[in-house]
């Protein structure tokens, strides 16, 4: 890390408070935080410090570009909130600060923040973008195009969030909100707000609904049977997968054949949105013959372990792309890439599986967010029930 420098090695940044690190999980990250001089003890002849954790962790020896690019932005942030820090510390204890600009265009700092951003959730951090625009189109055009970090209220978020609910379905809402909080803790973090307008915001969802549409048996095989001109074989194998297995899209995307154990037909990988942060992150899921057939060997192909199996385009086109076969095939449904993940899910159940096993699969931590699967499966048994002529006696 080339940010340390003197006799400390941990030190990053000097200042009051300093922005220092100290090694955890066995030296194999760094926990970054602040340290404040408050004074010295004449007593004792020793100075008084402060220390204050920031929450934020680099690798110690970071390998690929992501992590090397995780490093710097951690990094980034700490200093930007030990600028803001000492700021505030110099404010309490002399009496000034810098000025801080007044009339910055929160869009513009959105925009910037979006340009900076890195990580794989872009899409919807764009998408929480467009629909705070589109809210103030609605509710406050005269805002439309320019306001200040401090105009934004508890009471405006309150109605986003309610707006929010009205645009999308199912989890979005509540997924494009959380993309929203977090430009604002970060607009919180430099400053530019006194305090988080969206404390207390929630968008209402019932977790145990299943709301997205999914494809039975039936219809799969209607899919797979399904060829027109142009279509992308590698989008429609990756999505034929997923079916099958239950995968995330950003899982899928970055599947290579390593991730794959052929003696003993079992593939293994580490769940993207869980990575870090579950202690069921790694996933084990055993591959059928079609499936072993679908995705083919290293050696068939000329390529290595390190390759990607299905070599993806953009989540955009990928949906396009699928969409556009679903129609082809007849199939009157609204049909996302995630859909998939849930038409694998109660296809098992409907089939015999149980909800721990389906658990597993999935790669949840716990039960709850599979009980909504057996919800709908129920309602699929209602519905065949209901479909049959009326009993008369």
């Amino acid at each position: 890390m080339a940010e340390t420098r003197g006799k400390n090695k941990n030190l990053i940044e000097a200042g009051n408070p300093r922005l220092l690190r100290k090694p955890v999980k066995q030296g194999k990250e760094y926990s970054l935080y602040l340290e404040y001089q408050m004074g010295y003890n004449h007593d004792t002849g020793t100075s008084i410090r402060k220390k204050e954790t920031l929450s934020l962790y680099v690798l110690a020896s970071p390998r690929t570009v992501g992590e090397r690019q995780k490093v710097k932005e951690n990094i980034e942030l700490a200093k930007k909130i030990r600028f803001e820090r000492e700021q505030e510390f110099l404010e309490n204890k002399e009496g000034y600060r810098l000025k801080k600009d007044k009339t910055l265009n929160f869009l513009d700092f959105y925009q910037a923040y979006i340009e900076n951003y890195t990580k794989k959730d872009l899409r919807m951090v764009r998408i929480a973008y467009n629909r705070f625009v589109d809210f103030l189109k609605v509710y406050h055009p005269l805002m439309a195009e320019y306001i200040k970090p401090d105009v934004i209220t508890h009471d405006m978020m309150v109605k986003f969030a309610d707006y929010l609910q009205t645009r999308s379905v199912g989890e979005g809402a509540k997924s494009i909100l959380q993309r929203f909080k977090k430009v604002i803790r970060f607009c919180v973090s430099q400053g530019l707000m006194a305090k988080d307008p969206c404390e207390g915001v929630k968008c209402i969802v019932d977790d145990q609904v299943l709301k997205k549409d999914i494809l039975s048996q039936e219809e799969i095989q209607r899919l797979i049977e399904t060829h027109y001109s142009r279509e992308k074989e590698n989008v429609c194998n990756a999505f034929i997968f997923c079916l099958y297995t239950g995968m995330r899209f950003c899982d899928v995307k970055d599947l290579r054949y390593g991730s794959i154990d052929y003696a003993n037909r079992l593939l293994s990988f580490e769940q993207d949105k869980t990575k870090g942060h579950s202690a069921r992150s790694w996933v084990s899921v055993p591959l059928n013959d079609s499936l072993l057939t679908l995705v083919g060997k290293p050696e068939d192909s000329n390529k290595g372990k390190e390759n990607l199996i299905f070599d993806l385009p953009s989540y955009e086109s990928c949906c396009k792309s699928v969409r556009r076969w679903v129609k082809r095939a007849g199939i009157d449904k609204h049909i996302s890439w995630h859909c998939a993940r849930h038409s694998f899910a109660v296809n098992i159940l409907n089939n015999g599986a149980n909800i721990k096993t389906v658990a597993s699969l999935l790669g949840h931590s716990g039960l709850k967010h599979t009980e909504k699967y057996t919800r709908a499966v129920d309602k699929l048994k209602e519905d065949a029930i209901n479909s049959l002529p009326e009993l008369k006696l």
